[in-house]
């Protein structure tokens, strides 16, 4: 008798179990839903990570590592994903880690997941991504050819954004590549100095407020007077 209703009442303690799970995980599938309609971003933050622990699933877990990214949170990012190249990821999910690597100053694994979304779906600006990370990793000529696709395939409604002045600004894609390209230009052949002007000169033509441009000229410019800085 004792064993019987020891069985029982495990029964009834399993389906009270269920219930109150699936009760919870209602609930915060409201909450998420109320979170998202108020632009709550810690509450959406809070909401997905109660989910993912009562029904976890790759969806979900992608969805909450790209609203770190949104709030410029990229290690939480990665906490949440990983940082390893994965085929199978979705795009969604490799863009989150292209993002946070790059935010996070890792260049070489970055440039992984950037080459993973180029291969999937080509496109200028991943080009510019592709091209920007090749030059801090060293490697000029495949950067060289990423800029070539990118002046070849970037519209003149498309912009980049940059962050490097206190209040982010934006210029034509085509004129930051066209920096990109002066970049190169002074990486492969250093005496030859006024190239890489030239085609900064180019970029600075399509939008004359492009600070960084304006910064790289000027840095060349001053090695062209103090050639001994080269060494």
């Amino acid at each position: 008798m004792k064993k019987y209703l020891f069985v029982v009442l495990l029964a009834v303690g399993t389906v009270a179990s269920a219930q109150t799970t699936s009760d919870l995980q209602k609930h915060y599938e409201a909450f998420y839903k109320e979170m998202r309609l108020q632009g709550d971003v810690n509450g959406v933050i809070n909401a997905l990570t109660h989910l993912n622990v009562l029904a976890p699933s790759k969806e979900r877990r992608d969805t909450l590592a790209f609203v770190y990214v949104n709030s410029n949170q990229h290690l939480q990012a990665l906490n949440t994903i990983g940082i390893e190249k994965n085929e199978t990821d979705s795009d969604l999910a490799v863009r989150v880690k292209a993002i946070s690597l790059k935010a996070l100053n890792q260049p070489k694994r970055a440039l992984e997941q950037f080459e993973i979304l180029n291969t999937r779906t080509p496109s200028a600006y991943l080009a510019y991504e592709l091209a920007d990370l090749k030059i801090q990793t060293g490697d000029n000529t495949g950067a060289a050819i990423n800029i070539e696709y990118g002046i070849t395939n970037a519209k003149e409604d498309m912009k980049y954004a940059f962050y490097e002045r206190q209040q982010p600004y934006e210029v034509p894609l085509k004129a930051a590549f066209l920096h990109l390209k002066g970049l190169v230009e002074y990486n492969n052949n250093k005496d030859n100095i006024d190239a890489a002007i030239a085609s900064i000169d180019e970029a600075l033509k399509l939008d004359p407020n492009f600070n960084l441009a304006s910064l790289s000229k000027q840095a060349l410019e001053s090695r062209k007077t103090q050639p001994e800085a080269k060494e």
